[in-house]
């Protein structure tokens, strides 16, 4: 691996939300043939800190990699009183939009895109994913809870996320996630868009032109994906991937199950792949579908 940057930088989105990002580059001389610009999607309520170390394994590989906070969430929680009326959708059309195209007009290579939870299926809202070539989404839905995994958690899953969760938002204003233990605080709109998921994203929207435009949106995110959920994951289950993959039926698709036992480990999760002991084994698989579209032996 090369050696490696990483420099801070303010996003200004389509609404002038200022969002928290940060770069991380290879130091050594421009490849012939740059690896490419990865914009990370992070997962509802997930730190775009979680992401730094593959950032920087991606950066130590060639590619250049830009991580983000969402409005509302880590560094670019503030203004508070502003974020917290953003609405899951805005995450997608607003913030992660304007963070690939500043990727693609300052950065070498071609454009593409790792997600993960909601950030793998909600940047196909970016207009500007229309130029993405190659995706990956790690576990990437919309959290329909009858998608869930049915055993042992959906029933515990339900009460915590689509029971309590919109009671606490309505009554605080937000989700209070870090003082309850459940990941970041999250803006009101997101909280309660998740809570009341339904089989059909676009149902969030409000008007017939609304879910109109959502459907567009989705339907134009045509690059190459990757699709990855490890078989424990309790979210991204078979049904919640293939409703997500449903909503950009033109592009290529390979699903990759991952099994703890193909990694040495005994379990995985919704948020293990990124955790720095995948390092050896996950993460390597990635470069090779981001740089030349080549998936997994294992994938289908």
């Amino acid at each position: 691996m090369t050696q490696t940057t990483s420099t801070p930088a303010r996003l200004r989105a389509r609404d002038g939300f200022v969002l928290a990002a940060r770069h991380f580059a290879p130091t050594t001389a421009p490849q012939a043939r740059p690896a490419g610009a990865v914009v990370i999607a992070p997962a509802t309520g997930v730190k775009a800190t979680y992401y730094r170390r593959y950032a920087e394994f991606l950066a130590g590989h060639g590619f250049h990699a830009v991580t983000f906070d969402y409005r509302g969430v880590g560094e670019s929680r503030e203004p508070f009183a502003v974020a917290r009326q953003a609405r899951w959708a805005d995450w997608g059309a607003l913030d992660a939009d304007a963070v690939l195209g500043w990727a693609r007009t300052h950065l070498p290579g071609p454009l593409l895109t790792v997600g993960h939870s909601y950030g793998g299926f909600g940047i196909g809202l970016a207009d500007e994913a229309r130029h993405v070539a190659r995706h990956v989404a790690v576990g990437g839905q919309h959290a329909h809870w009858r998608d869930y995994r049915a055993r042992p958690g959906r029933a515990r899953m339900w009460a915590r996320w689509h029971a309590a969760m919109p009671v606490v938002t309505l009554a605080r204003g937000h989700l209070p996630g870090r003082r309850l233990g459940w990941l970041e605080d999250l803006p009101r709109g997101v909280a309660l868009d998740w809570a009341r998921s339904r089989r059909d994203f676009t149902a969030s929207a409000r008007t017939a032109a609304g879910r109109d435009e959502l459907r567009r949106r989705l339907a134009a995110f045509t690059a190459d994906a990757l699709i990855v959920a490890p078989v424990d994951d309790d979210f991204g289950t078979e049904a919640a991937l293939d409703r997500a993959d449903a909503y950009s039926p033109g592009r290529r698709t390979v699903r990759w199950r991952v099994r703890p036992e193909e990694l040495g480990v005994a379990e995985i999760g919704h948020f293990g792949l990124f955790h720095a002991r995948f390092a050896p084994t996950f993460w390597p698989a990635t470069l090779e579908w981001l740089r030349d579209g080549v998936a997994p032996d294992a994938a289908r």
